[in-house]
């Protein structure tokens, strides 16, 4: 579903992004939709996919899923 907070991966997303996801590994697809999320990665706030992400209502911001769920504050 596309919300104010969602992107659909376009082609110009898919030539920036090459690394893939942080949130589960997988490469980046046209069409995929995706949301900016804090993890416990480095870096700030990256692209992932949207069905990786929770939305924290207490920040009004998204954080990986696993992260959500382990109850930690989202990497800087």
């Amino acid at each position: 579903m596309v919300t104010p907070h969602t992107k659909l991966v376009n082609l110009e997303m898919i030539n920036t992004l090459t690394d893939g996801c942080p949130g589960c590994g997988r490469p980046f697809n046209l069409g995929d939709s995706v949301v900016m999320a804090c993890g416990a990665w480095e870096g700030g706030p990256k692209y992932i996919h949207e069905n990786e992400a929770v939305f924290d209502p207490r920040t009004s911001t998204y954080v990986e899923r696993k992260c959500f769920e382990a109850g930690r504050e989202p990497g800087l």
